[in-house]
């Protein structure tokens, strides 16, 4: 279980490094960012999930697609 979790990780990150849209990768980035609180949890670390969750999923999410809104696209 924690080794399919592990590998939506890794797949996970990679398309959020090699996606052109930055919303796509911003997404695939708060996706790895669950993936990984859940196999904090399974691992028996509940304290690191649920920081993992708030900051990782959360915090960090919300101020990217804060700063995606706010700027401009220079390509059409």
């Amino acid at each position: 279980m924690i080794t399919v979790l592990l590998l939506f990780v890794l797949i996970g990150s990679a398309y959020a490094l090699f996606s052109r849209d930055l919303l796509h990768g911003t997404i695939a980035l708060s996706m790895t960012s669950v993936v990984s609180a859940l196999i904090f949890y399974l691992l028996h670390a509940p304290d690191v999930a649920i920081t993992e969750a708030a900051v990782g999923a959360g915090l960090s999410t919300v101020i990217f697609l804060w700063v995606i809104k706010n700027t401009k696209r220079s390509d059409p």
